[in-house]
C-alpha cells in the first residue's frame, strides 16, 4: 500500500513540482542586484515566473474542464481504497509548501500561492469524495468537484495573469491615474507644463517614473524638483527621473520618434 501511494503521489505531482521549481528559480534570480548586463536589475524574472505559473494553471484548469464535462453525463466508478490517505498526504505537502510563499508580495509569489491553493482544494475534494463514496455510489461527485474547483481557479488565475502581463508590457501600474497625476503636477508652483509623464513597474511592487517639465523660473529648479519628487512619492512612485526642458519644442526634438526608428540604420557622411 505504501509503495502504491508513493508512486501515485510521485506521478501526479511531478509536473507541478517542475512548474513551481522553475517559478521559484526565477523568483530567486529576480532578487539579484543590477549589473552591466541587466542595468535595470532582474526584477522582470519574477514577472516571467508569474506568467509561466499562470499559463500552467489556466491550461491545466481548461484541460480538467474539458475532460470532466463528458463524465458528468457518464460518471465512472471510482476506487476509493487508499485515496483517503493519498489525499491527506498530498494536502500536508501542499500546506507546508504554501507556508514558504504565503508572505510573498510579488506577482510571482501571489500566483504560486494560487497554485498551492488549487492543489490543496483538489486534494481536499479527493478526501471528501473518498469519505462519501465509502457510504454511497455518488460517482458524479468526481467530475462535479473537478469542474467546480477548475472554474474557481480560472476566475482567480486569469485576472492575475492579465495583471502580470500588463506590467510585463510596461502598462501604467494599477492604482495610478496618469491624468489626475499630470493635473496635480501642473498645479504645482513654478511648473509651466508637463511635457512627458512615463510610469511603469518592473515587478508590480516598485513603480518608476520619467517626467519632463517646463518651468516658469529656472532659478527655482531645485525646489520645484523636490516638490515634484515628493508628490510622486506620495502617489506610490519610488524611482523618479526628472528632466527640465527649455520649451515644449525642445522636448519634441529629442523625444522618441517611431518613424525614425523604422528607417534603416546607417551612417551619414
Amino acid at each position: 500500500m505504501v509503495r502504491v501511494l508513493f508512486l501515485l503521489i510521485l506521478s501526479m505531482t511531478w509536473g507541478d513540482a517542475i512548474a513551481i521549481g522553475i517559478s521559484a528559480f526565477l523568483e530567486t534570480i529576480s532578487n539579484r542586484e543590477e549589473d552591466r548586463q541587466y542595468t535595470l536589475g532582474y526584477k522582470r524574472f519574477s514577472l516571467l515566473g508569474a506568467l509561466v505559473t499562470a499559463v500552467i494553471l489556466i491550461t491545466g484548469s481548461i484541460l480538467v474542464i474539458l475532460e470532466n464535462i463528458t463524465k458528468l453525463f457518464n460518471p465512472q466508478p471510482v476506487n476509493d481504497e487508499g485515496i483517503l490517505w493519498l489525499g491527506i498526504i498530498a494536502v500536508s505537502i501542499n500546506v507546508l509548501a504554501s507556508l514558504v510563499v504565503r508572505k510573498g508580495k510579488t506577482k510571482n509569489e501571489s500566483i504560486l500561492s494560487l497554485h498551492f491553493l488549487e492543489d490543496t482544494l483538489g486534494w481536499l475534494a479527493v478526501i471528501l469524495m473518498a469519505i462519501i463514496l465509502r457510504f454511497t455510489d455518488w460517482y458524479i461527485l468526481d467530475p462535479l468537484l473537478s469542474l467546480v474547483i477548475s472554474i474557481f481557479i480560472l476566475t482567480k488565475a486569469i485576472p492575475r495573469f492579465w495583471s502580470a502581463l500588463k506590467i510585463f508590457l510596461d502598462a501604467v501600474p494599477e492604482g495610478v491615474e496618469t491624468g489626475d497625476l499630470e493635473k496635480e503636477l501642473e498645479a504645482l508652483t513654478n511648473v509651466k507644463s508637463v511635457n512627458q509623464l512615463s510610469i511603469w513597474s518592473m515587478d508590480g511592487l516598485e513603480n518608476n517614473a520619467i517626467i519632463h517639465l517646463c518651468l516658469e523660473d529656472w532659478e527655482q529648479m531645485t525646489e520645484t524638483k523636490n516638490q515634484v519628487r515628493q508628490l510622486l512619492e506620495e502617489r506610490g512612485i519610488q524611482n523618479i527621473t526628472i528632466e527640465v526642458d527649455t520649451s515644449q519644442s525642445n522636448h519634441a526634438q529629442h523625444k522618441r520618434r517611431v518613424t525614425a526608428l523604422e528607417q534603416p540604420h546607417g551612417h551619414q557622411h
